[in-house]
């Protein structure tokens, strides 16, 4: 059966340049969160950490003022604790030992964006979420390997299902990865699972070229992969209350190689 194609940006090296630009400030600003994570921090104190650092570097947050549905999201971060999957709105909470907080980045630059995720350890975290953290990050790294010329989406849609499952933990059906360039969210989406036959045509199984710039994100939970939307509108979380994971990486279909654009140094 033929594979219908969608219509997918593809970016001149000049617009590669200026993706990395915004890239590499959100790189940045989540090595700049990350160092001040720890017990007793407020989630509203690290998007003021983030939104000043991103403004320094002549960047706009790209998440502060986003519209979906007619709701505008207030921050600059999205910051989601434990069973928060993405989307929890920053505000007066504390970070507490044993934690895990998913901090999801996004930057305007020039007129191209950059978009990452990282989840950090408050502190000395149990077994079970170092293994969950650990399979959502290695998941992601498999998942890039598969971003070359000529492979398919769902070569990466398997790459983040195979290994999340086989450790046990599910991967969220609901939210997905997209492309990424001129605008936040562009097309393709990038299903973190091989979708049904009834659910081909909302997640197409696309040729990657080269120039596509694509956000690859896992967002792995430790139970079941369903989840729930809560009273703000915004955050998600895990239906069954256990701990959800989520790291994402900007990424350019570069011939053979990809090529990572917002990794943390």
């Amino acid at each position: 059966m033929a594979v219908a194609e969608v219509s997918i940006p593809t970016h001149t090296t000049e617009e590669i340049v200026k993706i990395e630009a915004a890239c590499r400030i959100v790189a940045d600003t989540l090595a700049e969160v990350g160092r001040h994570v720890a017990a007793g921090v407020t989630t509203r104190e690290l998007d003021a950490i983030a939104e000043d650092f991103i403004r320094t570097r002549n960047g706009i947050p790209a998440f502060k003022g986003y519209v979906v549905d007619g709701k505008e999201f207030p921050s600059s971060l999205c910051i989601s604790i434990d069973e928060e999957v993405v989307h929890g709105m920053p505000g007066a909470r504390q970070l507490k030992t044993g934690q895990i907080v998913s901090v999801d980045c996004g930057v305007q630059l020039d007129g191209y964006f950059g978009d990452s995720a990282y989840t950090f350890a408050v502190g000395e975290i149990s077994t079970d979420k170092q293994r969950l953290l650990d399979a959502t990050q290695e998941s992601l790294r498999l998942a890039i390997e598969q971003a070359v010329e000529g492979n398919r989406m769902y070569d990466i849609s398997r790459a983040v299902q195979t290994c999340v499952e086989k450790q046990g933990f599910s991967v969220v059906r609901e939210l997905v990865g997209h492309g990424i360039g001129r605008h936040l969210h562009e097309e393709p989406p990038v299903p973190n699972f091989v979708p049904g036959l009834l659910h081909r045509s909302r997640y197409p199984n696309v040729k990657l070229r080269s120039g596509m710039a694509l956000a690859i994100e896992p967002m792995v939970n430790m139970g079941s992969f369903q989840v729930h939307t809560a009273s703000d509108g915004w955050t998600v979380y895990a239906a069954d209350g256990k701990p959800s994971a989520h790291f994402e990486h900007t990424v350019v279909i570069q011939g053979n190689k990809p090529l990572i654009l917002t990794e943390m140094r």
